[in-house]
């Protein structure tokens, strides 16, 4: 007995197939043509040429925003999902349809690198969702146009050309750009509105955009740069300063480049230049009042008016005030007085001095304190070399150490004072050239000479090397203050000078009024002579071994020195 087949699962699905009309199978994932039967409130009944019809809403035969166009007998193209679904019915899609014949004609476009027709219809993270003819791209927010757009809702639901810049069928991805459309039109503009462009023209543009450094002006298709510096003759801090966003404002083309596109513009060239004749307007040594604008570390720029500013530097601006920040003394927006010290038009600087503006202390001091005229102030400052007193005119004069008390070192007389202390001190010397005042503190004690007057030791007569009697004033630990006679210079004989012999060097053997002889050996500064008994005896000595001291005398040296001092005693007789 022969044995038959078992049949399989596939077998039994093979056969339930072709007794449902296997032919059906083929239409599954295709796009094929299709008759509007029936329109059944928002359903249209499409059939297919399958043993039943499908459905599909009206609004997948609908362009965004609008309404379905279509009625019964209408042929559209459809794509059959399923040939029967649970209700026996073909599984139809109007947008599967249109996406798959968008999809072959978006990739032949984009191999042509064509533009495309697209009408953005929804929003994402990051950008927009646009309908290009049943196919679903993404729009960048930066792609929407050249400049960043606030709102995009003008653009929806419109119909207008863009770029595939990306597209992956698989994946179902494109990305598109309507940026790079806007580009490609406006470099076309620029291109050929460039071309009608020349330099020195004079043209009305619209302000588009404002930065630190100037402002960008719209010319009708094409862009141009006013730099910030071309805005005016006078400093501005910030194009905002004188121009908005939106204005229409004319400027001068200054300069084309053609191959990069780039316009320059200038609004200050349609003015007159302010620096036309800037001598003849600012003579050297006129003064005039201006307004400080900027202050640096060199110095303060002055306007003088409107495109024209002068520089004072720092070595200009005070005459005491040294070495000082010129914020200090000035400040931004401050009215001041200046005078012109030198224009150069070519260069376009000028140079302004303020403390020429006003008088010259140290001229105002030497001509209300003559040499001699006895000052106070107060010490501003201790040197090794002497003390700087603060004085009338906010000048200050020094005194020398070697002018500060007599009988004492240098050294010794600085330790005598400190910074504060108010003295009082007599002025020796004015050089106003070098701004200097010499003041002097010893000679405002008790015998000294008057300084600048008659009574100082050339007046007087006395020679270097001179031998004349003095008069004790004051006997000091450091040595003698004297008198030439009753009523001449003054002067003084240091510890050491006082003789030879250290037992002669004591000061306190001498008594005031006490009169002798001394030798001139020198003048100090402020003409006060200083005197020497030792010098005196060692001149004495020489003079008198040259006179008597010849060898066939016999005579000592005593014997010698007593006939100098007879013979000097005879002289004064």
């Amino acid at each position: 007995m022969a044995t038959l087949p078992n049949p399989t699962r596939d077998d039994f699905a093979a056969m339930l197939n072709e007794s449902l009309g296997g032919e059906d199978e083929g239409f599954e994932g295709r796009v094929v043509k299709g008759t509007v039967t029936a329109i059944e409130k928002d359903m249209a009944v499409i059939d297919v040429g399958l043993k039943s019809e499908g459905r599909v809403p009206l609004r997948e035969f609908a362009a965004p925003g609008q309404k379905a166009d279509l009625k019964v007998g209408d042929e559209v193209e459809v794509y059959v999902d399923r040939v029967e679904n649970v209700h026996g019915e073909a599984m139809l899609s109007r947008d599967r349809a249109r996406r798959e014949a968008a999809w072959d004609k978006l990739e032949a476009e984009f191999t042509e690198s064509a533009r495309v027709e697209g009408v953005i219809f929804g929003r994402v993270k990051g950008g927009f969702t646009v309908d290009l003819n049943g196919a679903v791209a993404f729009l960048p927010g930066s792609q929407v146009d050249i400049r960043p757009v606030r709102d995009v809702t003008p653009l929806m639901d419109i119909p207008q050309p863009f770029q595939i810049l990306k597209m992956d069928r698989r994946r179902g991805n494109i990305v598109v750009s309507r940026r790079a459309i806007l580009e490609e039109t406006r470099a076309e503009q620029r291109s050929g509105l460039i071309l009608t462009l020349t330099e020195g023209q004079v043209i009305e543009g619209i302000v588009k955009n404002i930065t630190d450094y100037g402002a960008f002006v719209d010319l009708g298709g094409i862009d141009g740069l006013l730099h910030v510096t071309d805005l005016s003759y006078k400093r501005i801090n910030h194009p905002s300063e004188m121009i908005n966003i939106g204005d229409t404002v004319k400027v001068q083309i200054i300069r084309i480049n053609r191959e990069t596109q780039r316009i320059s513009l200038g609004m200050k060239q349609l003015e007159s230049d302010p620096w036309d004749g800037a001598s003849a307007k600012y003579p050297i040594g006129a003064k005039l009042s201006g307004r400080v604008t900027n202050i640096t570390e060199y110095g303060a720029f002055v306007e003088l008016e409107a495109g024209i500013e002068g520089l004072v530097h720092v070595s200009e601006m005070s005459w005491t005030k040294k070495n000082v920040h010129p914020g200090k003394i000035v400040s931004t927006s401050q009215e001041v007085d200046v005078i012109i010290l030198e224009v150069d038009e070519d260069k376009r600087r000028i140079s302004l001095g303020l403390k020429q503006a006003i008088n010259n202390p140290w001229e105002a001091f030497a001509a209300g304190h003559p040499v001699g005229t006895e000052v106070e102030g107060e010490v501003k400052n201790a040197t090794e070399f002497g003390l700087f007193i603060g004085l009338d005119g906010d000048v200050d004069g020094m005194v020398h150490m070697s002018d500060i008390a007599w009988g004492i070192s240098g050294e010794d007389a600085l330790n005598l004072h400190r910074k504060g202390e108010s003295v009082k001190a007599i002025v020796l010397d004015i050089d106003v050239e070098k701004e200097r005042i010499s003041l002097g503190m010893k000679q405002l004690e008790k015998g000294a000479p008057a300084v600048g007057g008659t009574a100082n030791a050339a007046a007087s007569g006395l020679n270097k090397n001179a031998i004349v009697t003095v008069t004790v004033l004051e006997v000091r630990d450091g040595g003698l203050e004297v008198q030439q006679g009753d009523d001449g210079a003054t002067g003084f004989i240091k510890r050491t000078d006082l003789g030879r012999d250290r037992d002669e060097q004591r000061p306190e053997r001498f008594q005031v009024g006490q009169k002798f002889d001394a030798m001139v050996i020198g003048f100090d500064r402020s003409k006060k002579p200083n005197f020497s008994v030792k010098a005196m005896q060692i001149a004495d000595e020489k003079q008198a071994v040259a006179q008597y001291g010849s060898s066939d005398s016999g005579a000592s040296l005593g014997d010698i020195l007593g006939e100098a001092l007879k013979a000097r005693t005879e002289e004064k007789k």
